[in-house]
């Protein structure tokens, strides 16, 4: 019995959904993972995903972001940062000190 073998070029694995306009395939970019901190506190990971990265938190006072799809990294960061500033003012009017918390294991 004969065996039918085909190799698959790396552009047959690709997402199309990663493609750049006017780029080839083999120079699709690929955005690493990113940690993104606010202060002292880890406050989530931003991992690619089709065209963007979708956030996964890392504290509950970041939950509200959980599982949102971003363009990148950079415009995760400034959505936790937002959520922070607002927390802290909050705080502020209500005569308490912010405190970010960590997520225990």
């Amino acid at each position: 019995m004969h065996s039918l073998h085909t190799e698959l070029t790396p552009a047959d694995h690709l997402d199309p959904a990663r493609f750049v306009p006017g780029e080839r395939p083999s120079a699709v970019r690929t955005e690493p993972a990113r940690v993104i901190e606010i202060g002292e506190v880890t406050a989530g990971i931003a991992v690619p995903e089709g065209r963007g990265v979708r956030f996964f938190s890392s504290s509950r006072d970041f939950d509200g972001l959980d599982g949102t799809v971003f363009r990148n990294a950079e415009h995760a960061a400034r959505a936790a940062r937002e959520r922070a500033n607002v927390r802290a003012r909050s705080a502020a009017r209500q005569g308490g000190a912010v405190r970010l918390r960590r997520r225990s294991a």
